[in-house]
């Protein structure tokens, strides 16, 4: 139940990120079909961050270290500027147009809601 509760708020948050940067767009007018879209798009986002990220933050780790961290925001655009390439090439209405400032300030809409919507659900370990 955590799991899809989890892929919600990635897709809430993704859309509040279609709402606030214009160069981010699920291309259909279908009520049904948006939230299809971002629903799997929040799917495709988790998978990504949770296969590259860790890989990139294994090699990059220097750049982290030099940048105080702020390497992450563009690591970030990175991964979501693909997923909307590998959406786009799934054929979902889900459209990043490009880097600066489309995917780099829709990653850090996503990361923000998420984390503050994610601060409100039992992750499990809150069990007695």
């Amino acid at each position: 139940m955590g799991i899809v509760l989890r892929l919600g708020i990635s897709a809430l948050a993704l859309w509040i990120a279609t709402v606030v940067v214009d160069g981010i767009r699920v291309t259909t007018d279908s009520v049904p079909q948006q939230v299809g879209t971002l629903l799997l798009v929040a799917a495709i986002f988790g998978v990504v961050n949770a296969v590259l990220r860790p890989l990139i933050k294994l090699v990059g780790c220097a750049f982290y270290l030099l940048t105080l961290g702020l390497i992450a925001l563009v690591v970030n655009g990175a991964l979501f500027l693909l997923t909307g390439w590998i959406a786009d090439r799934l054929g979902l209405p889900f459209e990043v147009a490009g880097f600066w400032p489309d995917a780099v300030l829709g990653a850090l809409i996503v990361g923000v809601v998420s984390w503050l919507l994610n601060l409100f659900v039992p992750d499990g370990s809150d069990r007695d």
